[in-house]
């Protein structure tokens, strides 16, 4: 992997460990600042709140800023901010903390991709990206449980205090090893914001949101899937776990290489297969070598539409792709947040738990038709304006 590409992804590794950490040392948290669980889960709240909130705000504000400055200003707020974490004297002031971590996560992300795209050569964009989102999955699959064992030994300070210097770590490499772009042309606020009136623009954001609905309202209960349906013992979950996130690395680094050759006709298979598979899961719920296998084809399939649904989105907003990329971002936040609600309402009623796996098929199958309707655009005659556009030319850049 290039050094540039390497630097960017342990910066993603190090936000995305410190970002999921949380869930496994909540409890230590809760203990030790005497409040209880419900109010110690406000901090995962408060991150994507960060999230939601900074993708667009923080990517408009930063617009004249060149890259590699704005990177590195960036870090210094997520290493201010974990470490905030773990010297925080109190509750109210992690809370604030957690926040702060969280607003620049969304515009990090947009601002890493679209200079790893733009460093890529002609035809590898797409792979480029996966590259750099690997550091996600490596954050899920191996910073997160290592974090926990880290929480449960030092102490949740000492989990905070480890992202701080990884992420610390990780602003030297990148100091070193991306180069300095030119400064972005200087665009007023508005100019910015314009991009996502594009018809195109929005379609691909529907597309990242409604693509990946399902499968996060799954993972959302992979935990009591794996046990209370198909009778996998509590203990066996963090090594289930490991196969799915096996199955997303695979995933990423596939996806990008297919949607490089073929972007929306290699989404739309993928999302077909996910569909199919979570399908194929609620039939064989109680069969454990089959969910076993399904685990791993989820976590791949699930992982290899990132890449493209990431390119589709840069190639659709020339006119700002950070900005769009971020407000992608944040849009992903907020299906996340859908999605636990609606898994929430799932189990209240009398569908039960499993059916989770239908509603996430069918959840889906609506990204799918977003990315049919969006390659029937693509293919349409140059000049024929599709149908809701009011003109010739508008929503459109090609």
């Amino acid at each position: 992997m290039p050094l540039p590409a390497l630097s960017l992804m342990l910066v993603v590794f190090s936000l995305t460990t410190g970002e999921f950490v949380i869930a496994g040392i909540l409890p230590d948290v809760a203990s030790d600042l005497s409040v209880s669980i419900e109010a110690a889960g406000l901090l995962v709240t408060a991150y994507a709140g960060g999230m939601i909130v900074g993708g667009p705000l923080i990517t408009v504000l930063t617009a004249r800023i060149a890259r590699k400055p704005l990177i590195l200003g960036l870090l210094a707020v997520s290493i201010a901010a974990n470490l905030g974490s773990a010297v925080a004297p109190g509750y109210g002031v992690l809370l604030a903390m957690r926040f702060l971590a969280g607003l620049i996560v969304a515009t990090f992300f947009a601002v890493a991709i679209a200079t790893t795209v733009s460093m890529a050569p002609p035809g590898r964009q797409a792979t480029a990206v996966a590259r750099v989102t690997l550091g996600m999955n490596l954050g899920i699959i191996l910073g997160t449980p290592v974090g926990t064992l880290i929480g449960e030994h030092g102490g949740w300070r000492a989990t905070f205090t480890v992202v701080t210097v990884i992420t610390m770590l990780a602003a030297l490499l990148v100091l070193r090893f991306v180069p300095s772009p030119p400064a972005p042309v200087a665009r007023s606020v508005v100019s910015e914001l314009r991009v996502l009136a594009d018809r195109n623009v929005q379609i691909a954001i529907a597309l990242t949101a409604l693509g990946n609905v399902g499968v996060v309202m799954v993972f959302s209960y992979i935990a009591p899937l794996l046990t209370d349906v198909s009778g996998f013992p509590a203990a066996s979950v963090p090594g289930l776990l490991l196969v799915y996130g096996a199955g997303a690395v695979f995933g990423n680094l596939a996806g990008g290489r297919l949607a490089d050759r073929a972007p929306l006709p290699s989404l739309i298979g993928l999302l077909s297969a996910l569909a199919a598979t979570l399908a194929l899961f609620w039939a064989v719920r109680e069969t454990r070598p089959a969910v076993v296998v399904l685990l791993f084809f989820v976590g791949a399939l699930a992982f290899a539409v990132i890449p493209g649904m990431q390119t589709r989105v840069l190639s659709a907003a020339t006119g700002a792709p950070t900005l769009a990329v971020a407000v992608n971002a944040s849009g992903f936040q907020l299906a996340a947040a859908f999605a636990g609600w609606l898994g929430g309402r799932v189990l209240d009623s009398s569908l039960g738990l499993s059916s989770i796996y239908l509603v996430g098929a069918l959840l889906t199958l609506t990204g799918l038709a977003v990315a049919g309707y969006s390659h029937h655009r693509d293919r349409r005659p140059v000049g024929t304006p599709p149908v809701g556009d009011k003109a010739p030319g508008i929503g459109r850049n090609r």
